[in-house]
């Protein structure tokens, strides 16, 4: 019996093992992965701000290339809860000052936001 037939070849080894590693990695929240912003979907006037856990990814920050409805809902979020405390008392996180940057620096107004804490 010839065995040299029955096996893989090396390259489709290869290639096999690739697509797995990428059918994992897709597997993992994709887009999650690129900053999205939590706005609290499920609580459209929640009594208290979420920290953020990732930093604004490229739906805000692409430019012509960001998710005009994801800049848009993040906009919306802080004007209308930007001044609310945190959930757990404590001041905003470094990853929370980025989103409320991005909010300022996309021409939301600055009266939305906590102030940030003095130096």
């Amino acid at each position: 019996m010839d065995r040299s037939r029955t096996r893989p070849t090396r390259p489709f080894l290869l290639l096999a093992v690739a697509a797995a590693a990428a059918a994992l990695l897709t597997g993992c929240g994709g887009g999650e992965q690129d900053g999205s912003f939590d706005a609290q979907p499920g609580t459209p006037s929640p009594s208290c701000l979420p920290h953020q856990s990732r930093e604004p990814g490229t739906r805000y920050t692409g430019g012509e290339k960001s998710d005009p409805t994801a800049v848009l809902e993040m906009m919306r979020f802080y004007t209308a809860n930007g001044t609310k405390a945190y959930c757990d008392g404590k001041p905003p996180t470094a990853v929370d000052r980025r989103w409320t940057d991005l909010y300022t620096g996309l021409g939301g107004d600055a009266g939305h936001v906590a102030a940030p804490p003095p130096k």
